[in-house]
């Protein structure tokens, strides 16, 4: 099968197909208009010399026109006027004398301008193919400025998504080495030490991680047990994780670590209140063509404004909303509520996908 993606993106091999295919035109609607008259199959013949003869004058036209293009507007369009001319004059020439010698077996005109009758059909039809020159000339060049837009475009949205993912590590860096420090100072070394050893795995575990590409929820989930095993080191028994993960989504994909601010959030804002009996519960299911992941906790709940936390202070789940307002648009759904009986529930909605190599 013809690759007409791949002639379009050679220049080169593109111009010589155009350049040759226009002209092979040319010399058959000239052979077809001959039907109108009444003439020999020597006619055959003159139309090919012709066409090769306008074949070749034109090809030095190109690089005329490649240079007049860099130039003033002034100067290109009198560039472009003067060699157009020059080349119709010319090719007029060689047709007249393909004509008179071979149709009209060696016939001499009375005089010399003769043989420039015919320049304005010959200029009409360099104009055209000039004007196709610079047609096609100014479209690639739009498409490559478009090409280079999105590309801009896309590096620039790819920079904005490593931001906001980076933006992560630092604050739960922060509140992590906060924690062992707070070990240290109580002369809880053993503890330090585990606490330590799992930021460590947890840590290249991030690093390791494409920020703008998606992971599978199975490979998000043992992130966020990674993450879990740090906390539990601090709050042990006060720290009761439970799962609800569907089987069909183990595949599906989400941004990393996604749900690991949320969790940290419960954390910090739920368990570290409670006394004991601090629960977070991890739901993922699918519902039509959506993949809903939500993440609750029984803690004593806080201010909620239109589905949102009336909390100014946060980095972790506006830094959440930000991601997924980049990677889905308006196809997502982002929403805190009030959990059942007590604590806070964020529910989130995506779109249901999976690795191609997955399916």
């Amino acid at each position: 099968m013809f690759n007409w993606q791949k002639l379009y993106e050679n220049r080169e091999r593109l111009f010589w197909t155009l350049h040759t295919g226009g002209w092979f035109g040319f010399a058959i609607v000239y052979y077809i208009g001959s039907f109108l008259h009444d003439v020999r199959g020597i006619w055959i013949l003159v139309i090919v010399l012709n066409a090769m003869a306008g074949w070749l004058l034109t090809i030095p036209l190109r690089y005329i026109y490649r240079w007049a293009h860099q130039q003033s507007a002034w100067k290109m369009l009198l560039t472009v006027a003067a060699s157009a001319y020059f080349i119709a004059l010319f090719w007029a020439v060689l047709k007249n004398i393909n004509y008179w010698e071979i149709y009209k077996h060696g016939y001499r005109p009375d005089a010399w301008f003769m043989y420039f009758t015919n320049t304005i059909n010959s200029l009409i039809m360099v104009v055209c193919w000039s004007g196709l020159y610079f047609g096609i000339k100014n479209f690639q060049m739009l498409q490559k400025e478009k090409q280079n837009a999105l590309k801009a475009s896309t590096m620039a949205h790819q920079a904005h998504l490593k931001m906001l993912r980076y933006q992560l590590n630092p604050h739960f860096l922060f509140n992590t080495l906060n924690a062992i420090s707070t070990l240290i100072l109580v002369k809880d070394n053993k503890t330090a030490e585990a606490m330590v050893s799992r930021l460590s795995d947890f840590l290249r575990y991030s690093l390791d991680k494409d920020p703008i590409k998606k992971i599978s929820l199975k490979h998000e989930i043992q992130a966020l047990e990674l993450y879990l095993e740090i906390e539990k080191v601090r709050f042990d028994e006060r720290l009761e994780v439970e799962w609800d993960i569907a089987d069909d989504c183990n595949d599906a994909l989400v941004p990393s670590l996604i749900l690991q601010p949320i969790i940290e959030n419960a954390i910090k804002y739920a368990i570290s209140k409670m006394e004991k009996g601090g629960k977070i519960k991890v739901v993922a299911k699918s519902f039509g063509r959506d993949l809903m992941l939500e993440v609750s906790d029984n803690g004593p709940g806080a201010d909620i404004e239109n589905g949102q936390l009336n909390r100014s202070n946060g980095v972790g789940l506006p830094n959440i909303q930000e991601r997924l307002n980049s990677l889905y648009s308006n196809n997502f759904s982002y929403v805190v509520s009030h959990n059942q009986p007590t604590g806070l529930k964020v529910s989130i909605r995506i779109p249901f996908e999976v690795n191609e190599g997955d399916n």
